[in-house]
């Protein structure tokens, strides 16, 4: 049995009951071959220019051309269709919006599928429903392809600065191919089981996430109206009990931290519609699993209420600012 594993993975050679391990290749080598990205939103932009930081040749595309002008001044290679950047990488890495653009990039009349090659590495960033990363993965295996889902945690800054962390769900026997090219956009990379467990592990992050965001601003809210100064009730929270991510690293109040959405009018970072969204994904996986989720359910209610009072297109942390004005 032979299985030749991409980039810096290792060919395993089975002779009767022993098995030699031989080196392919290094990551320098890898990098000669082009990796495909698709869609270059707010995430996925910033995710492909640290590819091409790391040496990897870039073939994109976006349904915005727009969105391409930053990649291609950066020498990325621009092409119009999903479909023909499978006619030009073996590896393929997607990050949309939601569940209906996934199933359009890769199996709509100029989807990948239409294209891809056989044994291509189909890497997918967005986050959907876990039963659509299944139906993919399914799709891909009839053509001959290798499907993954890699939800992200992190937001924008960490895209940024390549300090994501993926969640990853496939073949485990493909997990070190997966990984060579996650480890250029990310800190942390794990490996989390089978195809749509990367998405099981996001969405109860990001339902977390939610509803820490929707106590710490409600905190703030309350100790402000108390009399307190925000920056020092920040002070006491972050070195209390009641320290969390969204009081210690992206506080929702403006003037308690510089560098986050708070401190730019809520723009940027990940947005409320966003976050409606892939609470909308725990609501339906809860729902289907028969899960008791009170507080996910109540934080997806605040938000779709959110999106429909003007706050859609702000940073989900705008939620400080909409419970002042329900004041």
């Amino acid at each position: 049995m032979a299985a030749l594993l991409r980039g810096s993975r290792l060919l395993l050679l089975k002779w009767d009951k022993h098995v030699d391990l031989v080196h392919v290749s290094t990551r320098s080598m890898a990098s000669k071959t082009p990796v495909g990205f698709i869609g270059l939103g707010n995430m996925g932009s910033p995710m492909a220019k640290n590819l091409l930081r790391n040496g990897y040749p870039v073939i994109a595309t976006d349904v915005f051309p727009e969105s391409c002008k930053g990649l291609l001044d950066l020498g990325a290679q621009v092409v119009d269709s999903p479909a023909e950047v499978a006619e030009k990488a073996d590896r393929i890495i997607t990050m949309l919006p939601s569940s209906p653009n996934v199933i359009d990039v890769y199996t709509g009349p100029n989807g990948i599928l239409k294209k891809v090659k056989k044994g291509t590495l189909l890497i997918d960033s967005s986050t959907i429903d876990p039963s659509v990363s299944k139906e993919m993965a399914v799709a891909a295996e009839k053509m001959g392809a290798v499907f993954m889902d890699a939800p992200v945690s992190g937001g924008v800054g960490a895209a940024s600065m390549a300090k994501l962390t993926f969640m990853v769900g496939g073949v485990e026997e493909e997990y070190n191919a997966a990984q060579e090219l996650l480890t250029c956009m990310g800190a942390n990379v794990v490996y989390c089981g089978q195809v749509g467990s990367g998405q099981a592990a996001k969405i109860c992050n990001n339902m977390l996430l939610a509803i820490g965001m929707i106590g710490t601003a409600e905190t703030m809210n309350l100790g402000i109206r108390l009399g307190l100064d925000p920056k020092l009730l920040a002070k006491i929270l972050n070195m209390s009990s009641g320290r969390c991510w969204s009081s210690d690293t992206y506080n929702p109040v403006p003037g308690v931290m510089e560098g986050v959405p708070s401190a730019n009018n809520y723009q940027g970072g990940f947005g409320a519609t966003l976050m409606a969204k892939d609470l909308g994904l725990a609501q339906n996986t809860a729902t289907n699993t028969k899960t008791p989720i009170p507080l996910g359910s109540l934080a997806h209610q605040i938000y779709r209420v959110m999106c429909s009072r003007g706050y859609a297109n702000k940073d989900f942390s705008s939620v400080f600012q909409f419970l002042r004005e329900e004041e």
